[in-house]
């Protein structure tokens, strides 16, 4: 229902007035899926089952959120995360809450001005002091970055000594997937599942990159409970950790 609908309204309303209104949308659509069984553990919105994408990710109507995005927020809680955090393009579902928080001075930017963000950071070449956060948030941006050589480096050179870095990309088995002489938005879906995407990493290819710029790093795998409440899906997340000396 949920797909449909969004299909229909995006043909129907022109795209600044769904965006002005969409928290009046949201709330409209969500009524439909009103229950019990599970929680956005964001917006904390109780439905009758998550919107399941294509993708098989599954989506809260009532925020936005995805699973990652969830699961997230979760990972952030369990890791009582404080002091100043980084967070590139962040998603919409989750600033109010962490802007919100006491204990975490929370920044947000985005290069391309997808996002409405604090700072529009090249992550190749990021204009913050050394040593200036506690946590960094880097979830699917690597895969858009040519030199990623360079933004692993800057991300590593931002973070403070014993800070974390988490990272997540889409993932493949086997090598690292890239080839440059791939340029075109046709040719960079097919070759990476995305035409903005330059690489398709692997999980201990991305590991790799990142323990020689200097990370220690720890390989984070979510698997799904039964219940499921809070709407996860299986996933992967690397915890890159600058060291103390």
């Amino acid at each position: 229902m949920y797909i449909g609908l969004k299909h229909i309204a995006k043909k129907l309303i022109p795209n600044a007035v769904l965006k002005k209104n969409e928290r009046f949308f949201r709330a409209l659509i969500s009524k439909y899926y009103v229950g019990q069984n599970q929680q956005c553990n964001i917006c904390e919105f109780n439905l009758k089952h998550f919107v399941k994408r294509t993708n098989s990710d599954l989506l809260c109507p009532n925020c936005g959120s995805l699973s990652r995005t969830r699961r997230l927020f979760e990972t952030l809680n369990a890791l009582e995360v404080k002091g100043k955090l980084l967070h590139f393009s962040p998603p919409k579902s989750l600033v109010t809450k962490l802007k919100a928080k006491n204990n975490i001075d929370y920044i947000t930017t985005d290069f391309v001005g997808e996002f409405e963000t604090d700072f529009q950071f090249d992550i190749t070449a990021i204009t913050a002091d050394s040593n200036s956060f506690d946590v960094i948030v880097c979830y699917h941006v690597l895969e858009h970055i040519e030199a990623d050589n360079k933004a692993m480096s800057e991300l590593y050179r931002i973070l403070k000594p014993n800070g974390i870095c988490l990272i997540q990309t889409p993932f493949k088995d086997g090598d690292i997937y890239e080839d440059f002489s791939i340029t075109t938005k046709p040719e960079r879906e097919k070759a990476f599942g995305q035409d903005d995407h330059v690489r398709i990493y692997s999980v201990e290819g991305l590991n790799t990159r990142l323990r020689k710029t200097g990370f220690q790093t720890e390989i984070m795998p979510f698997e799904v409970s039964k219940t499921n409440r809070f709407g996860f899906i299986t996933e992967i997340v690397i915890k890159a950790m600058k060291p103390s000396s």
